[in-house]
């Protein structure tokens, strides 16, 4: 078996789903690629048995077919130092030796049967929900939501993204507790009601791919599985087991204190005053009165405090509310509107931050944050 591809070709596709590849795998052969050719087709798989990702590209010289696996490591190892230019890989499939021709040398590895290689997982006929998604709004939805994922073990699905479809729209949802995302496209419509877990590494591995579909996504799931069919790439992954939590009951409605300011003005300032807040708790203070806000930070460990005035339109009750600081940049880094808009009901209930300005109509953009208590 032979055939001959674009070195740098062959690298940017083996990276991409290289990530998926764990590095405590119970079986050896996954530390491995396979590598299936037939036809003109060579089909390149790396799984670590929950998440299973391939590509195919298509080649002009080929002979033979048939399948081998490759290791993983050395061969993007060998592939990044070389520059673009035609390999041609001859492989014995009696002896399993992998010769690699370029320009100037040979390089020579041992593979492994392919025949061993787990199988791709199957969908369940019976209970398939198919949606066509749009790539960037697949990609707009993960990203939205990913870094308000936790990482908590005794609770998996709070280390995910709840994805929820309807006749409405589309709804994603990410959550650790403290931090809670809601992301709304109404434009992505389903039959039906329908919904999953997605975890969050096959999240990550999807984010990384969908960069450069403009497509539609082909997203089929059952009550185990999810698949994800891309122009160039496939993604089969087991889904997270459970209930995800009713998110909307702790979203609270009536939010009377409502403060609209400049979210890179906010975003600075938070940064620089952060730096005098504890190390332990991250505890930052808003005190919000007369149309401003007073965000100060104190480490009495130290000795060292520090508070900047920021201007702002402020409509509701003097109050002083705190947050972990961290978190609120956070929030306000993955909103893109020029001014945010914080609304509040008091200093013990979460903080609900919203855009100003929507990036369209059809998009609907909720952040979450719980204060955290005030010690006088």
């Amino acid at each position: 078996m032979k055939f001959v591809v674009s070195s740098t070709e062959l690298l940017s596709r083996l990276q991409s789903i290289s990530r998926v590849i764990s590095s405590k795998n119970t079986l050896p052969i996954l530390d491995n690629f396979l590598f299936d050719l037939a036809d003109n087709s060579l089909t390149i798989t790396a799984s670590d048995i929950e998440s299973t990702m391939r590509t195919r590209l298509t080649l002009d010289n080929v002979e033979g077919s048939g399948k081998i696996a490759i290791e993983a490591k050395r061969l993007t190892d060998i592939l990044k130092e070389f520059p673009e230019q035609p390999l041609i890989f001859e492989i014995n499939q009696d002896t399993l030796a992998v010769d690699i021709l370029s320009d100037n040398g040979k390089f020579s590895v041992m593979g492994q049967n392919g025949e061993e290689y787990p199988e791709m997982q199957r969908l369940n006929e019976e209970s398939l929900v198919t949606v066509n998604i749009p790539g960037p709004a697949l990609l707009k939805g993960i990203n939205k939501t990913i870094f308000a994922t936790g990482d908590d073990e005794l609770r998996p699905v709070m280390n995910c993204i709840y994805l929820q479809f309807s006749e409405n729209g589309t709804t994603f949802v990410a959550s650790d507790t403290h931090k809670l995302v809601r992301y709304i496209n109404n434009a992505v419509m389903s039959i039906g009601k329908s919904s999953f877990i997605l975890p969050k590494k096959p999240a990550t591995m999807l984010k990384n791919i969908l960069a450069k579909e403009e497509g539609e996504i082909k997203l089929q799931f059952d009550d185990k599985n999810a698949y994800f069919g891309l122009s160039e790439y496939e993604m089969i992954c087991r889904l997270q087991e459970g209930q995800y939590p009713n998110y909307e009951t702790v979203i609270p409605t009536n939010n009377p204190n409502r403060l609209t300011i400049s979210r890179q003005d906010f975003a600075t300032t938070l940064k620089r005053v952060s730096v005098f807040a504890s190390q332990s708790s991250n505890l930052i203070k808003l005190e919000l009165k007369n149309n401003q806000v007073v965000v100060t930070a104190q480490d009495i460990d130290f000795s060292i405090s520090a508070y900047e005035k920021i201007s702002a339109q402020y409509n509701g009750e003097e109050m002083v509310i705190g947050f972990k600081s961290s978190f609120l940049i956070e929030i306000l880094n993955a909103i893109s509107s020029e001014n945010v808009v914080v609304e509040m009901s008091d200093p013990s209930r979460p903080g609900i931050v919203v855009p100003l300005e929507k990036e369209s109509e059809e998009e609907d953009e909720l952040m979450l944050l719980m204060p955290m208590m005030i010690n006088d």
